[in-house]
């Protein structure tokens, strides 16, 4: 595709987007190009605007136009329940999936040293701040079990200690529906840890 370097370009700029290949961004400019260039232009303004416009929630760290998100603005929300996430989207599964009616701090990913990331870039002293609201009750780490989530979760803990918050951890173990034959034995070993009575 050597032809038009702006072209080129563009199939670039739709790579950089997470799960597109090469093929999938050349589909997708090609189908602007060819086919809706109404919906390339809308796409072009919306992004423009959400690059300019959308920034962090001052209290709890999600993607917002507001100074103040729409869930920390709410006066529905129980403001005894902070719920710990990684990243934004984490919020919209939760949202979805649960009845889940607390309050959210989302960190930003994950302690790893080796990429650069420590406590300041997760607002570690924002959180713990947070920790020391009276109104607080308890705190959910709804975090990965990876490596990094588990020393991101053992770092949160000490920043709880001494203080009166329960700290809580969302339970890991069998998917839904899952058969044990194909679990691994990461996951089966959590889940046994983690039974509950019948």
């Amino acid at each position: 595709m050597s032809e038009s370097s702006l072209l080129n370009q563009l199939v670039e700029s739709l790579r950089r987007l997470p799960g597109i290949g090469p093929k999938s961004a050349q589909r997708m400019a090609f189908h602007l190009l060819e086919r809706d260039r109404d919906a390339g232009r809308q796409l072009a303004q919306v992004m423009a605007a959400a690059m300019e416009r959308i920034g962090r929630c001052e209290r709890c760290r999600t993607l917002t136009e507001h100074v103040r998100c729409h869930l920390c603005a709410s006066e529905r929300r129980d403001p005894r329940l902070l719920c710990i996430v990684e990243q934004p989207s984490d919020i919209v599964a939760i949202e979805q999936a649960t009845h889940y009616e607390g309050l959210y701090f989302v960190l930003g990913g994950r302690l790893s040293p080796l990429d650069g990331i420590g406590p300041e870039e997760l607002g570690l002293d924002r959180l713990e701040a947070r920790f020391k609201e009276p109104d607080l009750g308890e705190a959910i780490l709804a975090i990965s079990p990876t490596v990094e989530g588990l020393a991101t979760a053992h770092y949160i803990a000490d920043l709880a200690r001494g203080s009166q918050l329960r700290l809580s951890r969302i339970a890991h173990g069998v998917p839904l529906g899952g058969e044990l034959e194909f679990v691994d034995g990461s996951t089966l070993a959590h889940a046994f840890a983690g039974r509950q009575g019948l």
